[in-house]
């Protein structure tokens, strides 16, 4: 047991050395989110489990979260549970990666799964809000277009981010010096972490309802601004390969 505790403390301080730039990246993911993950795949490294099972288990996390929300009627401790499992996967999705960096790497196919099961999870999520504003709460059919638009938002938005690496060909990940210091507060409303915490107010849906579309709206405006950023970087690199 000892000689296990050991191993996960020395496998956690080598994911520290090895840690990713946190440049750009959101408080919650780069503070929060990191670490957990890091303490995770530090403990899955001592047995026999992949980084594909973690991925399996993130969304399965994620999922029973999402499970709650559905079927739940809003409380406070049903509001707790489903922000714990939402993080809980939010946390297993960062111990994948690092699960894999821990052994030497990972596989274009690990690498596939884990955006697949990411982008589901961006759809999911507000689809799970969606059903359980109807299901749960007597609020308009016009207030039931915020999870649709959010939905569309995010999932685009994840996906002309993902596409926009592939085809640049680079390491998505910039240098601590390449990125501005406000990025990462900029960043902030698409933070999964923070996302899952808005949840704390479903039992409140006017409370919930006005940070959730707050979150939607920001959400908008960097989806906006990602498509100009990207469209202009993968212009610069046709005008370069001419």
């Amino acid at each position: 047991m000892t000689g296990s505790g050991t191993g996960a403390r020395a496998a956690y301080q080598e994911l520290a050395r090895a840690q990713k730039s946190g440049a750009g990246v959101p408080w919650y993911m780069r503070a929060v989110n990191r670490r957990l993950g890091r303490g995770l795949a530090a403990v899955a490294a001592q047995g026999r489990l992949t980084p594909n099972h973690m991925t399996a288990a993130s969304f399965a996390a994620f999922l029973g979260g999402a499970t709650v929300l559905v079927t739940a009627r809003p409380g406070i401790t049903m509001a707790i549970g489903a922000m714990l499992l939402l993080q809980l996967g939010f946390a297993l999705d960062s111990a994948d990666g690092q699960l894999a960096r821990l052994r030497g790497g990972g596989s274009p196919a690990g690498e596939w799964l884990d955006h697949v099961v990411d982008s589901a999870r961006h759809l999911l999520f507000h689809l799970a809000i969606l059903v359980g504003l109807h299901r749960f709460t007597d609020v308009s059919d016009a207030v039931l277009l915020i999870p649709l638009a959010f939905a569309l938002v995010a999932t685009v938005r994840f996906f002309a981010q993902i596409l926009a690496e592939q085809l640049a060909g680079r390491d998505p990940v910039a240098g601590r010096g390449a990125v501005p210091r406000f990025h990462a507060w900029i960043q902030t409303p698409a933070d999964t972490g923070l996302v899952n915490l808005v949840v704390l107010l479903w039992p409140w849906s006017t409370a919930f309802l006005c940070a959730y579309g707050l979150l939607g709206v920001l959400n908008a405006l960097l989806l906006a601004a990602t498509l100009v950023r990207r469209h202009r970087e993968l212009l610069s690199l046709s005008a370069g390969a001419a």
